[in-house]
């Protein structure tokens, strides 16, 4: 395959001179998927990024990462005349997350107060469906037997009521070390407020066992609330060493060519160093999609959109996320495959409905996922094994996806196939072929749709005041449908929608959070205290700055404090505009009441509001310059490369549609739908009363009817 090479706007450049002899420095940002591993280079003089695409390596994720980076390094080599200078590594890994989802971590063993040995399982007393009485809790990543109570116990407002035994400790490290584990994790009581007697057991344990990953709950999650703080130190500790071994072996790979070392994308969007990553994986659980977050971030920002609903739509699912003022949503949890995480990241929803998402006959009712083809054997089209219909089948059956290849004519697909598979769930049904594909569509559009309404409307937004930004192989597809049904009047599509997650990696800086419970009624008086934890806070995020030699140009410190009205079980994050957390009473009561109302739909005006958190983001803020673009060209003329008869899933009704090659379609012309428009890595789907051009940074924009 030939690379794709775009400025900084995704402009094409295949056919602009290359200056021989230059010495450039790129930003390398890979993105791991199931199939392939995606490379961006972005040349920080010339803004203008290169892309590469080469096979993944599910069994050992840094083989495949390794082998794009040679790749890479070759290209920019032949093509400069002279060897590339990497200035930076930027990678979104999920191998965190597959460890977690398989059950492949490290055996883990767990360090508690005495009497607190079950609180993984007692977790909080409730069902996690409370309607379904089938449902089961995963098991917990700690079995009972390698659950150890220790004798210590700091109260409520820190101080020590019975001394750290460390005697105890001492006799249980034979029998962690016999007991085979790789992994300790440790979660004394109220350590959120004093921290000593988990360093104390910690130091214990690195003389006695000095080959186990050690983590403890005061530098993971120093926050109230037990259960969930036990949780993250233990998905911590039990990802430390399989997280550990990847980032060894990587960065052994890449040393020559990246002697800066690699960074790793955070569930928050933010890069962290490879040493913190190896020590808090944790960070990392959902680092995936929220590069691609990121980089619609950074793309709406450069045309001027910047109140977005990211639509991430792959191959297994669909990920929504909201962003609001140039900025995404946070949330300090999240639940992933059955446990708690209390690590603050991108808030971001995801339903299972991608393009390889299985349609099936339910007791005569059509349903379409979870259950996914993946990659292999894939949908029906291709010819890999797979005789179920998906998503995917469905749109070669309508005559929406080219019909002999995919990939630019890498990947041969067969239509038939998926034809046949879906004429016979339609035969199951009762109804015809073409009428069960158009089904499919129709149900994989309300599971969507319902996910954008959860982050939405149910939050109390109208999604009718954003864009709709779609990306993804799947996603330009589907978010016409989308932006039907939920009456969204614009759709932006990414250059390279493929390569999102990349794209992000490359634009976004180093980040990280620092939070400490303090549990306080607000009043004017307890507002005024907020001075000195913020400072405190800010102290630890500007040593943290100086660890990682963030430029001081480039620093960047934002404050939030988390409140609640009383008796409320969960609490909400209010920024403060100013970044030393000088506040008044009477803003923050009002912005509480408007985050409230938004949230919940309600205030209570008389109620009492209380403080249970302060959190400091450090965070870096990049710059880069824009390059030059070409003149869009307005004259040219518009040809299809083919007609296909395509079915209109709301009128049942086939037209006559012009099919498009992307790379031909000139800039800033209008066309309109129904057509199609093909690239690379995605199909774009233009409906029936939309109108779509493409921008000067290759950006399809699409207006409703």
């Amino acid at each position: 395959m030939a690379p794709i090479l775009v400025n900084k706007f995704g402009v094409w450049l295949n056919n602009m001179p290359i200056l021989k002899g230059k010495l450039s420095e790129y930003r390398l940002g890979v993105d791991s998927g199931g199939t392939f591993t995606d490379i961006c280079a972005l040349d920080e003089k010339t803004g203008a990024f290169t892309i590469w695409k080469v096979s993944s390596t599910p069994a050992d994720p840094s083989v495949g990462i390794t082998e794009a980076a040679r790749s890479m390094h070759r290209l920019l080599k032949e093509r400069d005349g002279t060897d590339p200078n990497f200035s930076f590594f930027g990678h979104g890994t999920t191998v965190g997350t597959n460890a977690l989802i398989e059950r492949r971590g490290a055996p883990t063993a767990l360090l508690t107060t005495a009497g607190f040995r079950d609180v993984l399982e007692i977790a909080r007393q409730r069902r996690p469906e409370l309607y379904n009485l089938q449902t089961m809790r995963p098991e917990p990543l700690v079995p009972r037997d390698l659950r150890f109570e220790v004798t210590e116990r700091v109260q409520f407002d820190g101080s020590v009521l019975t001394p750290l035994d460390e005697h105890e400790v001492r006799k249980l490290a034979p029998v962690i070390k016999a007991s085979g584990v790789r992994a300790v994790a440790v979660s004394f009581l109220f350590s959120f407020l004093n921290p000593d007697n988990e360093r104390r057991a910690k130091a214990i344990l690195e003389q006695e066992v000095p080959e186990v990953f050690i983590s403890i709950s005061s530098d993971i999650v120093p926050e109230f609330r037990e259960y969930e703080r036990t949780s993250t130190v233990v998905m911590n500790s039990y990802l430390g060493p399989i997280m550990r071994s990847y980032i060894d072996r990587l960065e052994g790979n890449l040393a020559e060519m990246v002697p800066s070392g690699i960074m790793i994308t955070q569930s928050n969007g933010g890069l962290i160093g490879a040493n913190v990553a190896a020590s808090q994986p944790v960070r990392t659980v959902l680092s995936g999609p929220s590069a691609g977050v990121m980089g619609a971030v950074e793309i709406g920002r450069q045309i001027g959109r910047g109140n977005l609903i990211s639509f991430d739509m792959g191959g297994t699912s669909a990920d929504v996320s909201v962003i609001s003022k140039f900025a995404p949503r946070y949330k300090p949890m999240a639940n992933v495959d059955g446990f708690p995480i209390k690590i603050p990241m991108i808030d971001i929803h995801a339903v299972g409905a991608g393009g390889g998402s299985i349609a099936r006959n339910d007791h005569n009712l059509m349903k379409v996922g979870p259950r996914s083809a993946g990659a292999n054997p894939g949908p029906v089209c291709y010819g890999l094994g797979n005789l179920e219909p998906t998503v995917t089948d469905a749109n070669v059956a309508l005559g929406i996806v080219n019909q002999k290849h995919l990939l630019n004519g890498r990947m041969k697909i067969d239509a038939n196939a998926s034809r046949a598979a879906v004429a016979k769930l339609g035969d199951s049904l009762g109804i015809s072929g073409e009428r069960a594909a158009a089904g499919i569509l129709q149900v994989v559009t309300a599971n969507m749709v319902n996910a954008i309404r959860a982050m939405t409307v149910e939050r109390g937004l109208d999604p009718r005041d954003f864009t709709l930004f779609s990306f993804g192989g799947a996603g330009p597809l589907h978010s016409g449908y989308l932006a039907r049904e939920l009456e969204i009047s614009e759709i932006v599509i990414p250059a390279f929608p493929g390569v999102m997650c990349a794209v992000g990696l490359l634009t976004s800086g180093m980040r990280m959070d620092f939070v400490r419970t303090h549990y306080h009624v607000l009043n004017p008086a307890s507002v005024d205290g907020l001075q000195q934890q913020f400072a405190e806070l800010s102290q630890l995020a500007n040593k943290w700055f100086d660890e990682e030699s963030v430029a001081s140009l480039r620093r960047n410190i934002k404050v939030a404090v988390d409140l609640r009205y009383a008796g409320q079980a969960y609490e909400l994050t209010i920024p403060i505009m100013n970044a030393t957390g000088r506040t008044s009473y009477d803003e923050l009561v009002a912005s509480f009441a408007k985050a409230h109302r938004e949230r919940y739909g309600y205030t209570i005006d008389e109620e009492c509001i209380q403080i249970t958190a302060v959190r400091v983001e450090a965070f870096e803020t990049l710059a880069f310059e824009a390059a030059e673009t070409e003149r869009p060209v307005s004259a040219a003329a518009i040809a299809p490369i083919e007609y296909r008869e395509i079915l209109d899933i709301y009128e049942m009704k086939s037209y006559r549609t012009p099919v498009y090659a992307k790379a031909e379609l000139p800039r800033e012309v209008e066309i309109n739908g129904p057509c199609v428009v093909e690239q690379m890595d995605t199909t774009i789907y233009i409906l029936r009363g939309q109108r779509a051009i493409i921008d000067r940074g290759a950006n399809v924009i699409v207006t409703a009817g």
